[in-house]
């Protein structure tokens, strides 16, 4: 990364309204986060453990769960760490790379759903095509592609992030932000404006992907019975998903690039770390809930845990 600005460290000034509630903003925080871990680690171990849930939408909602945990990995560790601080402060590089981890995970996110979406459409309206269209090799491909481009795109945004000269230090966030980076540029920021509005089309060319899925998924699910099973048993926790995470992640950025200095802190700090509060909490518990195959199998492992512990308390 070569810092052209001289910047060593960035003040992060969201803090200000946590100062009176910091003790239970931690306990919060922490809990959050062990939720996250537990019941993210609790769906990937059961899709892996069971070799009945090796198919295409399974290996997808583990890969989401995992992209979950790699988010959270992003942000937990620093916000607990300056919960308790009494100076909220980032290096330059840790910026850069919180930056890269935070919105590289959210557009992963977005990417699985789109595989999700396209799946359940190959089920549902050509199932006698699925088997030879999501073979095991197209499954790993799409996945890789998954990961890979939206860590390309993140790249290369941080790229140019990190050629700019930076007139100041101070970030309104509780955390690392593209925009609020780039707004601390002193010069011309043409190139990033232009990058970030060429990624924003190619996602919103994700959301257009998905909607015409579900078109094509409706119309072939009101055919049949057997198409509406399949569409509320394995499409509706994939939309409450998208819904989840698209309600998200507008938040974050039309609060980023359009929000108002007169809106309170403690709001702006809401609108800021929802997207990473609530997806990967809500996302696999939504499939867990949902999804007959891995609720029976979940409970089968608790049931087993539970009777394990028994025998040991016994001994």
């Amino acid at each position: 990364m070569n810092n052209t600005s001289g910047i060593v460290l960035f003040s992060l000034s969201g803090f200000s309204a946590t100062v009176n509630y910091r003790v239970t903003l931690f306990s919060l925080t922490l809990l959050c986060y062990c939720l996250i871990v537990v019941v993210n680690v609790s769906l990937i171990l059961t899709i892996i453990l069971d070799q009945n849930l090796h198919e295409p939408m399974y290996v997808f909602l583990c890969s989401l769960c995992i992209n979950g945990l790699y988010g959270a990995a992003g942000f937990y560790p620093k916000f607990v760490f300056d919960l308790l601080s009494d100076i909220q402060v980032i290096s330059y590089e840790g910026c850069l790379l919180q930056v890269f981890v935070i919105y590289s995970n959210s557009k992963i996110d977005y990417s699985i759903l789109v595989l999700m979406a396209y799946d359940r459409y190959v089920a549902i309206c050509r199932p006698l095509e699925y088997h030879s269209v999501m073979s095991v090799r197209k499954t790993a491909v799409l996945l890789g592609f998954s990961w890979l481009v939206p860590l390309c795109c993140e790249l290369m945004v941080g790229t140019l992030t990190s050629t700019l000269k930076l007139c100041g230090s101070h970030i309104d966030k509780l955390y690392c932000e593209n925009w609020s980076v780039v707004k601390l540029a002193c010069g011309s920021t043409r190139a990033n404006d232009i990058v970030g509005l060429i990624i924003i089309a190619f996602y919103c060319a994700h959301v257009l992907i998905i909607l015409y899925s579900y078109v094509q998924l409706v119309k072939s699910a009101l055919k049949s019975r057997e198409g509406r099973r399949k569409f509320t048993q394995t499409c509706v926790p994939h939309l409450l998903c998208l819904l989840n995470v698209t309600t998200a992640l507008l938040f974050d950025v039309m609060y980023s690039r359009y929000g108002s200095a007169s809106v309170p802190q403690t709001l702006k700090n809401f609108m800021a770390i929802q997207f990473l509060i609530i997806p990967p909490i809500i996302n696999p518990v939504i499939y867990g809930l949902i999804l007959t195959k891995i609720r029976k199998r979940m409970i089968y492992l608790c049931m087993m845990a539970a009777q394990r512990l028994r025998l040991t308390l016994k001994v």
